[in-house]
Parts: structure tokens; sequence; C-alpha cells
């Protein structure tokens, strides 16, 4: 199995473990004929007709497997604000000055007006006028995220409510996790075929068919949960983003060619 793992550069980093199947077609030699396949120590031997029997190619089949971990790389916060009044400008000129500020601090540390959302809702309970708000914030920076909650909560304190932080994948950050499960599945079954094919005196030719055979994806939400169980450190109440992890199989058929010819 090949498996790439997000460094915490960036990078991908990849290592390779696990068994492979390799299936190999190669012509016999002169004189010597087959009677259908012959299998001997694992290996699948056969000769496979293309066009006619006078056209016989020779091609090594093998599969491969990857394995790609990527971290969350969004995370929205919810900041509420509430207030009850006896009328309705007092109460909306109380819960607009806080939600200002709120706008005003996110943009200061240079998030984008697309990335904030804000709502509010007026209703009468009894002789007051209550109104509630929130403001919710998309960030892809998560150390500025905590900047941001870390200043809300020491200016405005108890007259806001700052939610957990919600971590989530992007599409376009799920999309790349699934190209790259795939493409690493492939250059591990080329890596494969190469061996095999200097291992048989022959050189590699071009593919001839690439097929993803299987897909999967789970989050890991609780990688760490083992270790905390055995009392190696407290349980942590910092936040911690999830990871998904994309695996892909594929096989791939490659023309082989004979060195001598080369």
């Amino acid at each position: 199995m090949h498996l790439v793992h997000y460094h915490s550069s960036g990078k991908l980093v990849s290592t390779m473990d696990g068994p492979s199947r390799v299936f190999t077609a190669i012509l016999p030699a002169a004189g010597l004929e087959f009677a259908g396949n012959v299998k001997e120590q694992g290996l699948e031997v056969r000769t496979v007709n293309r066009q006619s029997p006078s056209n016989r190619v020779r091609e090594v089949q093998v599969t491969g497997t990857a394995e790609v971990c990527c971290p969350a790389d969004r995370v929205s916060v919810r900041v509420s604000v509430s207030n009850s009044k006896e009328s309705v400008n007092e109460v909306t000129n109380s819960v607009s000055r806080r939600l200002e500020y709120i706008v005003q601090t996110v943009r200061q540390h240079g998030v984008s007006d697309t990335d904030t959302t804000v709502r509010r809702f007026l209703h009468r309970e009894a002789d007051l006028f209550h109104m509630d708000a929130e403001v919710v914030v998309t960030f892809l920076d998560f150390e500025k995220m905590e900047r941001v909650c870390s200043v809300l909560l020491e200016k405005l304190d108890k007259s806001v409510c700052v939610g957990s932080p919600q971590f989530y994948h992007s599409e376009d950050c799920l999309s790349h996790l699934r190209k790259q499960a795939c493409v690493s599945a492939v250059e591990n079954a080329q890596q494969k075929a190469n061996e095999v094919s200097q291992l048989l005196g022959q050189s590699l030719g071009h593919p001839l068919l690439i097929r993803e055979e299987e897909t999967r994806e789970w989050r890991n939400e609780d990688e760490d949960y083992g270790s905390r169980e055995q009392g190696a450190a407290p349980v942590s109440h910092l936040p911690h983003a999830p990871t998904i992890t994309a695996s892909s199989r594929v096989t791939v058929c490659f023309s082989l060619r004979d060195r001598k010819k080369l």
C-alpha cells in the first residue's frame, strides 16, 4: 500500500506498505507452446492475442493502492448577541453597536465580507422587545480565528456568546484529495510494473489500460483518542481540526518491450 500524508510544511510524504498483486503476459519461447494459462510461483503467465495470432502483445498488469490524508481547510465561528429593551429603537441600537464592533474586528483581521454573514431577529415578549442576532464568520487561517475569538471575548465579555469552532473541508479540498489518491495509486502501480519488467528482462512500454477499482473516504476526528485513554496526557480542550483520508485502488496494464530490440 502506498501511504501519502501531509507534513506540517504542507508537502505530501509517501510511504509504501503491504503486498502487491502482479500479472504479466509474455510471449512463449520459440518452439514452446502453452496450453491456455500457466501459473507458477504466484505469477500468472499468459499469451495475449491482439488482432491476430501473429501479432501478440506482451503486457504486465498490476494493481496500485494509495491513501492520502488532508486536514480541514475551513473553520466557521458563530458569534451571538441578544438584548431586551422597552422600545424597538433601544434594543436595535444596543444590538447594532455590538454587531458593528464584531464585524469591524473581523475586517481588521483581514477576513473578507463575503466570508461573513449577519442575521437579526426582532420579536416581542410581553412588554419588552427582544432582538437576537448572530455573525457567522468563515476562516481559512486557524490562527487568525483564534485571535479574533480572543479579542471578542476580551472586549465584549458576557454581552456576546462565541461558539465553538466548526472545522470542515471545502469542496475544492475534497476534490483535490480524491484526485491525489488516484494519481498516487497509479504512480505506485507504475513503480511495481517497472520493477517486474526489469525482473523479466523487458522494458516497460506505454499504458494500455488504467481503471480505478475502488475508492473510500473516512473522517478521523478521534485519531488521538487512544493516547488520551492510556493516560499519556490530560484531555485537551483546544480546538482540534479533523482530517479526512481518501483511498484509491487502481488496475493498470502496461505493454512490454524487448530490451534487445531497443
